[in-house]
């Protein structure tokens, strides 16, 4: 269970540390792994606990994300937890509405349609006020996971989102997003600015409350071609780790590892290495060596199994695991998926990709 103290200072030692060495360059014994979507619908728990809840009114319950995040630690040796919660949060915090519409996914009732309505949209997000229900979440699951593993905390990157707030849902093209990169250049950037400068308060507000290391998704890279991503996307992934960095130094808050994942923005990669953050997440459609290659020695990388694989019979997700491993090497490495846990998978699968980086990454070492 999930107790909860006011002060989210006297947290717990942490016991198991390999995750945040491993992103800080920092030699490890065994290569850490976690999984996007790790505390989801593929374990029966969750879908218990997740019940008699709308999807946000779950995100805005501290205790219920607490022990949302804690389920799939308790079934695997995860070396990491990820706060449960949803990238749209913060377009809720700017204004919107958005709910979780069963059978079609997240539903903004109101997306943005003309450049007239970004004035609908709050200008100054306090995000103590609008958000605080995560940062309280984040504290409450510090203190619950007794130092087991370090906490993870993330936002959707600017150009993510604002796909979703204009598009009012998911889609196959993105089309009425993209449209206004090319018709609204401008209110573009005004909206991908405010995104940005809400969202690097709201990753400094996550370390504050105990968060120990960032991860930043910039899901929707892959529908961007080279050009748009330099335009749109690359300047504010940049802006959000140069000004989180010096937020936590002006507040005298831990500096903690930065992750960015921009799924399929292989174009992008050494650019992305270059853009402040400490690991870069990989999806599954690139080589591993071809990754080293573009990002060079100063970058941890994270990934990137095909999810699909976990459909595979056990030994055959141990081979796999093993030549991924190989292909990446142990060190200055994070195992992990290319995207996201999918609902149907079957959690002994899950425990047998974690088993099988531990296991394997170890014998590695050794020889």
């Amino acid at each position: 269970t999930c107790s909860f103290s006011r002060s989210p200072k006297g947290f717990p030692k942490l016991k198991n540390d390999t995750f945040l060495r491993a992103a800080r360059g920092e030699e490890t014994e065994h290569t850490p792994v976690w999984c996007m979507r790790q505390a989801g619908r593929y374990l029966p728990e969750f879908r218990e606990t997740r019940a008699a809840q709308d999807f946000f009114a779950t995100c805005r319950s501290p205790k219920l994300c607490c022990e949302l995040t804690l389920q799939p630690l308790r079934r695997f040796p995860l070396d990491a937890a990820i706060i449960f919660s949803d990238i749209l949060v913060v377009p809720q915090a700017l204004g919107m509405e958005v709910v979780m519409v069963p059978g079609k996914g997240p539903t903004f009732t109101e997306p943005l349609k003309e450049v007239e309505d970004l004035l609908k949209l709050r200008q100054k997000v306090d995000v103590t006020a609008e958000l605080g229900y995560v940062f309280q979440a984040i504290t409450l699951t510090r203190h619950s996971l007794e130092g087991r593993v370090p906490l993870i905390g993330f936002s959707g990157a600017p150009w993510t989102l604002m796909s979703y707030m204009i598009e009012g849902g998911g889609s196959s093209t993105m089309a009425k997003a993209k449209s206004w990169l090319y018709r609204h250049p401008k209110a573009s950037h005004q909206l991908l600015r405010l995104l940005a400068d809400v969202i690097t308060d709201y990753l400094v507000g996550q370390v504050a409350a105990g968060a120990q290391a960032l991860q930043l998704f910039e899901s929707h890279a892959g529908h961007l071609g080279p050009e748009q991503f330099e335009d749109f996307a690359l300047p504010y992934i940049r802006d959000i780790a140069q000004a989180v960095k010096s937020k936590l130094k002006e507040e005298a808050l831990p500096l903690v590892p930065m992750i960015i994942f921009a799924k399929d923005a292989h174009y992008a990669l050494r650019d992305l290495a270059h853009a402040g953050y400490e690991v870069v997440g990989l999806d599954w459609t690139i080589r591993p060596q071809e990754a080293r290659a573009q990002t060079g020695k100063d970058v941890t990388l994270q990934g990137n199994l095909d999810p699909c694989a976990l459909y595979a019979p056990k030994e055959k997700i141990g081979e796999l695991v093993k030549k991924m491993l190989e292909a990446f090497g142990t060190q200055r490495y994070i195992a992990n998926l290319g995207h996201g846990l999918y609902p149907d998978m079957n959690p002994e699968h899950v425990g047998a990709f974690v088993e099988a980086v531990h296991t394997h990454s170890r014998h590695i070492n050794k020889h």
